[in-house]
């Protein structure tokens, strides 16, 4: 949702998340705009995450792996195009009923995911130092903690992140990621 208010051209965006991804399914996905990327997907199954660190991709056999190792219970995974499954160095899933991630073997040492999943750990602080680098604008405190804390987005909470934002654009946003708004 940060990021969605943020930066307003979806392909500009570095963050996405669509709740009608499918059927009964989520998608949460990050680019970069260097080639790097990652697609988490939330189904019946469980959730399921590809990632792609370019630089580090070289004679990773990876692709190979994930077909094989990831069950077969996560098929709308495994077959999803837009994932492009042919460029991962790092994959985990998990089950609905497991109480851990499993990771495809089989990939770089170095795979990029500490660094590219770095930030989904980082809470407001982290998301705030990131984003007014990347977006270069200051970015409000407040606002993120209230987006982190998943309040009801309002037209103050949109405005003091981006006092340019189109407020219905925003809105419709919102109803795509399935973020709550207040009414």
């Amino acid at each position: 949702m940060l990021d969605a208010i943020l930066c307003p051209e979806w392909e500009y965006r570095y963050y996405s998340f669509d709740s009608q991804w499918g059927d009964n399914e989520e998608m949460a996905s990050m680019r970069n705009g260097c080639g790097d990327d990652w697609f988490l997907l939330f189904d019946g199954a469980g959730a399921a995450i590809k990632g792609f660190a370019h630089e580090l991709a070289q004679g990773s056999t990876l692709p190979e792996h994930i077909q094989s190792q990831v069950p077969g219970s996560f098929s709308s995974f495994l077959n999803e195009p837009a994932f492009s499954m042919q460029h991962a160095t790092f994959c985990y899933w998990r089950g609905v009923n497991e109480h851990s991630w499993s990771k495809v073997i089989g990939g770089p040492e170095d795979d990029g995911a500490s660094e590219m999943l770095a930030l989904l750990f980082s809470g407001p602080s982290g998301y705030i130092a990131w984003a007014e680098s990347y977006y270069e604008c200051a970015v409000s405190a407040e606002a993120t903690a209230a987006i982190f804390s998943h309040k009801p987005l309002t037209d103050s909470i949109i405005l003091a992140l981006n006092p340019e934002a189109e407020l219905a654009t925003v809105y419709a946003e919102a109803a795509e990621i399935g973020y709550p708004v207040m009414v």
